[in-house]
Protein backbone atom coordinates (compact mmCIF):
# COMPACT_ATOMS: atom_id res chain seq x y z
CA UNK A 1 0.00 0.00 0.00
CA UNK A 2 2.79 2.37 0.90
CA UNK A 3 4.47 1.64 -2.45
CA UNK A 4 1.30 2.66 -4.35
CA UNK A 5 1.04 5.85 -2.31
CA UNK A 6 4.61 6.87 -3.11
CA UNK A 7 4.17 6.03 -6.80
CA UNK A 8 1.06 8.20 -6.97
CA UNK A 9 3.03 11.13 -5.58
CA UNK A 10 5.75 10.79 -8.22
CA UNK A 11 3.65 10.03 -11.33
CA UNK A 12 1.66 12.62 -13.21
CA UNK A 13 -2.12 12.14 -13.13
CA UNK A 14 -3.63 10.09 -15.95
CA UNK A 15 -6.03 12.59 -17.47
CA UNK A 16 -6.96 13.63 -20.96
CA UNK A 17 -5.84 16.94 -22.30
CA UNK A 18 -8.45 19.66 -22.55
CA UNK A 19 -9.83 20.09 -26.06
CA UNK A 20 -8.10 22.79 -28.03
CA UNK A 21 -10.30 25.74 -28.66
CA UNK A 22 -10.09 29.40 -29.30
CA UNK A 23 -11.49 31.53 -26.49
CA UNK A 24 -12.53 34.12 -29.05
CA UNK A 25 -14.37 31.54 -31.18
CA UNK A 26 -16.23 30.12 -28.16
CA UNK A 27 -17.13 33.58 -26.94
CA UNK A 28 -18.35 34.56 -30.41
CA UNK A 29 -20.50 31.42 -30.69
CA UNK A 30 -22.10 31.81 -27.26
CA UNK A 31 -22.73 35.53 -27.69
CA UNK A 32 -24.33 34.85 -31.11
CA UNK A 33 -26.74 32.45 -29.38
CA UNK A 34 -27.51 35.06 -26.73
CA UNK A 35 -28.14 37.75 -29.37
CA UNK A 36 -30.42 35.45 -31.38
CA UNK A 37 -32.35 34.51 -28.24
CA UNK A 38 -32.77 38.14 -27.19
CA UNK A 39 -33.86 39.08 -30.71
CA UNK A 40 -36.48 36.33 -30.86
CA UNK A 41 -37.49 35.95 -27.20
CA UNK A 42 -36.54 39.34 -25.77
CA UNK A 43 -34.43 37.61 -23.11
CA UNK A 44 -31.76 34.96 -22.67
CA UNK A 45 -32.25 31.27 -23.48
CA UNK A 46 -33.41 28.78 -20.82
CA UNK A 47 -32.86 25.06 -21.36
CA UNK A 48 -34.52 22.11 -19.61
CA UNK A 49 -32.56 18.86 -19.91
CA UNK A 50 -34.60 15.66 -20.12
CA UNK A 51 -33.02 12.21 -19.93
CA UNK A 52 -35.49 9.88 -21.64
CA UNK A 53 -33.44 6.73 -21.04
CA UNK A 54 -29.90 7.35 -22.25
CA UNK A 55 -26.51 5.89 -21.34
CA UNK A 56 -25.48 9.31 -19.96
CA UNK A 57 -22.84 10.03 -22.61
CA UNK A 58 -24.83 12.94 -24.02
CA UNK A 59 -25.58 14.26 -20.52
CA UNK A 60 -21.87 14.45 -19.76
CA UNK A 61 -21.28 16.58 -22.84
CA UNK A 62 -24.39 18.68 -22.22
CA UNK A 63 -23.45 19.37 -18.60
CA UNK A 64 -19.92 20.23 -19.69
CA UNK A 65 -21.46 23.42 -21.06
CA UNK A 66 -21.90 24.58 -17.46
CA UNK A 67 -18.38 23.79 -16.26
CA UNK A 68 -15.57 26.32 -15.95
CA UNK A 69 -14.18 25.40 -19.37
CA UNK A 70 -17.24 26.42 -21.41
CA UNK A 71 -19.23 28.42 -18.79
CA UNK A 72 -22.21 29.31 -20.97
CA UNK A 73 -24.00 31.04 -18.10
CA UNK A 74 -21.72 34.04 -18.59
CA UNK A 75 -23.59 34.55 -21.87
CA UNK A 76 -27.03 34.27 -20.31
CA UNK A 77 -27.72 30.71 -21.46
CA UNK A 78 -28.82 28.64 -18.51
CA UNK A 79 -30.22 25.29 -17.53
CA UNK A 80 -33.44 25.45 -15.52
CA UNK A 81 -35.00 22.95 -13.15
CA UNK A 82 -38.61 23.35 -14.29
CA UNK A 83 -40.08 22.98 -17.77
CA UNK A 84 -42.32 25.94 -16.92
CA UNK A 85 -39.24 28.18 -17.11
CA UNK A 86 -37.77 26.64 -20.27
CA UNK A 87 -37.63 27.70 -23.90
CA UNK A 88 -35.82 24.58 -25.15
CA UNK A 89 -36.21 20.94 -24.14
CA UNK A 90 -32.88 19.20 -24.69
CA UNK A 91 -33.82 15.50 -24.76
CA UNK A 92 -31.23 12.74 -24.64
CA UNK A 93 -31.50 9.01 -25.18
CA UNK A 94 -34.09 6.76 -26.72
CA UNK A 95 -37.49 7.17 -25.11
CA UNK A 96 -38.16 4.22 -22.85
CA UNK A 97 -41.65 2.99 -22.06
CA UNK A 98 -41.39 4.24 -18.49
CA UNK A 99 -40.29 7.75 -19.63
CA UNK A 100 -42.88 8.25 -22.37
CA UNK A 101 -45.54 9.81 -20.14
CA UNK A 102 -42.98 11.91 -18.25
CA UNK A 103 -41.64 13.30 -21.54
CA UNK A 104 -45.15 14.12 -22.76
CA UNK A 105 -45.95 15.87 -19.46
CA UNK A 106 -42.72 17.84 -19.60
CA UNK A 107 -43.49 18.92 -23.17
CA UNK A 108 -47.03 19.98 -22.22
CA UNK A 109 -45.75 21.92 -19.19
CA UNK A 110 -43.32 23.96 -21.29
CA UNK A 111 -44.83 27.30 -22.35
CA UNK A 112 -44.98 28.44 -25.98
CA UNK A 113 -42.84 29.25 -27.85
CA UNK A 114 -40.98 26.03 -27.14
CA UNK A 115 -38.50 24.00 -29.09
CA UNK A 116 -37.35 20.42 -28.75
CA UNK A 117 -33.81 19.31 -29.53
CA UNK A 118 -33.10 15.57 -29.80
CA UNK A 119 -29.50 15.33 -28.62
CA UNK A 120 -27.48 12.39 -29.90
CA UNK A 121 -28.03 9.43 -32.17
CA UNK A 122 -30.17 7.56 -29.65
CA UNK A 123 -32.60 10.47 -29.34
CA UNK A 124 -32.95 10.58 -33.12
CA UNK A 125 -34.01 6.99 -33.78
CA UNK A 126 -33.24 4.87 -30.72
CA UNK A 127 -29.62 4.26 -31.71
CA UNK A 128 -28.17 0.93 -30.62
CA UNK A 129 -31.10 0.53 -28.19
CA UNK A 130 -33.79 0.75 -30.91
CA UNK A 131 -34.62 -2.97 -30.91
CA UNK A 132 -34.97 -3.22 -27.14
CA UNK A 133 -38.33 -4.24 -25.67
CA UNK A 134 -38.10 -1.26 -23.30
CA UNK A 135 -37.63 1.41 -25.99
CA UNK A 136 -40.53 3.23 -27.64
CA UNK A 137 -38.25 4.87 -30.21
CA UNK A 138 -36.63 8.23 -30.81
CA UNK A 139 -37.93 11.45 -29.32
CA UNK A 140 -39.95 12.26 -32.45
CA UNK A 141 -42.05 9.13 -31.81
CA UNK A 142 -43.45 10.84 -28.71
CA UNK A 143 -43.25 14.64 -29.17
CA UNK A 144 -42.50 16.92 -32.14
CA UNK A 145 -38.78 17.59 -32.59
CA UNK A 146 -37.43 20.85 -34.02
CA UNK A 147 -33.77 19.86 -34.31
CA UNK A 148 -31.82 16.59 -34.31
CA UNK A 149 -28.18 16.86 -33.22
CA UNK A 150 -26.34 13.70 -34.35
CA UNK A 151 -23.37 12.18 -32.60
CA UNK A 152 -22.57 9.66 -29.95
CA UNK A 153 -22.22 11.96 -28.07
CA UNK A 154 -22.12 15.37 -29.77
CA UNK A 155 -19.44 17.69 -28.40
CA UNK A 156 -20.36 20.77 -26.35
CA UNK A 157 -19.32 22.96 -29.28
CA UNK A 158 -21.65 21.02 -31.59
CA UNK A 159 -24.47 21.50 -29.08
CA UNK A 160 -23.89 25.26 -29.06
CA UNK A 161 -23.78 25.36 -32.87
CA UNK A 162 -27.05 23.41 -32.96
CA UNK A 163 -28.73 25.83 -30.54
CA UNK A 164 -27.61 28.76 -32.69
CA UNK A 165 -28.94 27.07 -35.85
CA UNK A 166 -32.23 26.36 -34.06
CA UNK A 167 -32.66 29.97 -32.98
CA UNK A 168 -31.78 31.33 -36.42
CA UNK A 169 -34.25 28.96 -38.16
CA UNK A 170 -36.98 29.66 -35.63
CA UNK A 171 -36.46 33.38 -36.03
CA UNK A 172 -37.09 32.92 -39.76
CA UNK A 173 -40.19 30.88 -38.98
CA UNK A 174 -39.00 27.56 -40.42
CA UNK A 175 -38.32 24.25 -38.73
CA UNK A 176 -34.70 23.14 -38.40
CA UNK A 177 -33.54 19.60 -39.09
Amino acid sequence: MRKLLFQSLIRAPLTERAPSRSDAAMEELASAIDKAARRHLGRSLSIRAVDAGSCNGCELEMHALSNAFYDIERFGIRFVASPRHADVLLVTGPVTGSMREALERTYNATPDPKWVVALGSCARDGGCFADSYAVVGGVSAVIPVDLHLPGCPPSPTDILKGLLALLEHMTMGTRAS
